[in-house]
């Protein structure tokens, strides 16, 4: 990270900690939620349990085994942000799952993973070229967390953060629903967005940030994100589905003023589950 950028990031951190502490939120992408460090290798780490606090915001070829339809008018409003001016529904044949996805992106029903539960899903979403952005799994078996040795742990910062109402399983390190997007530092910054109800980690570090939701008792747990789990990768490794960024200004840049986010954040809110 340059001086100049080092700069930058530490005058929108101040600012952003100023806001946020009398109050004030802003509607539509998310604002960062980390606060300036005291060294420039290290970035204050988000506290526990920061997927909840200061930064928070409020605001979202079809597979031939599913139905896509025009979104119902003043479902779902759109983000301020997105871009996408139509859209439409997607439902499972089964009717257990609904989404609103921009008409032009590509959803499609592919095979559920191996070891997942009955009558499981797995469904992909892509931009209309085929480019991909997430996909939806419920009947996931529950997993404990992997264990973290402290010193393994990787600082992350939450740098957007909007409740949910979704079904899911209270338990030890577990919050509410919320649709993330959340950043683990390594040799970059790498960014995954998700919904999740699990903290990210002790002492505002973690070695693999969790997007999947508990499921009620009998149901199994859920993902709908870019990837199940965020972790710091290696210079030789591939990091792609997820996000890298030289520094935190541009993965705020990628959350505030891009459309691509806007428009995933409307498409991960609208998720609807039947229980």
């Amino acid at each position: 990270m340059t001086g100049t950028a080092l700069l930058r990031g530490v005058r929108i951190a101040a600012a952003l900690a100023v806001a946020a502490a009398s109050g004030c939120s802003s509607a539509g992408g998310g604002t960062p939620a980390w606060t300036a460090g005291g060294t420039p290798s290290a970035p204050t780490p988000s506290a526990p349990g920061a997927e909840t606090g200061a930064g928070a915001t409020t605001g979202a070829t079809t597979g031939t085994s599913a139905t896509a339809e025009p979104a119902a008018s003043g479902s779902a409003s759109a983000a301020p942000g997105s871009t996408a001016t139509a859209w439409k529904v997607f439902s499972d044949p089964g009717k257990a799952i609904s989404f609103e996805l921009p008409q032009e992106w590509i959803v499609q029903s592919v095979a559920p993973d191996q070891g997942t539960m009955p009558g499981a899903l797995k469904i992909e979403v892509k931009d209309a070229k085929g480019g991909y952005l997430a996909t939806l799994q419920t009947g996931l078996q529950p997993q404990p967390v992997p264990a973290c040795a402290e010193e393994d742990g990787r600082p992350y910062v939450v740098i957007s953060s909007v409740p949910v109402e979704l079904p899911h399983r209270d338990g030890e390190g577990t919050i509410d629903p919320r649709v993330v997007f959340r950043v683990i530092q390594g040799y970059k910054y790498f960014g995954s967005y998700g919904l999740t109800n699990m903290v990210g980690g002790a002492g505002g570090k973690s070695c693999a940030l969790q997007n999947v939701v508990r499921g009620p008792d009998g149901k199994g747990d859920y993902s709908f994100g870019d990837l199940t789990a965020l972790k710091s990768f290696a210079p030789d490794q591939k990091v792609a589905p997820a996000k890298s960024f030289d520094t935190l200004d541009q993965a705020a840049a990628y959350v505030n003023e891009g459309s691509e986010f806007a428009n995933v954040q409307r498409m991960l809110m609208s998720l609807r589950i039947r229980n």
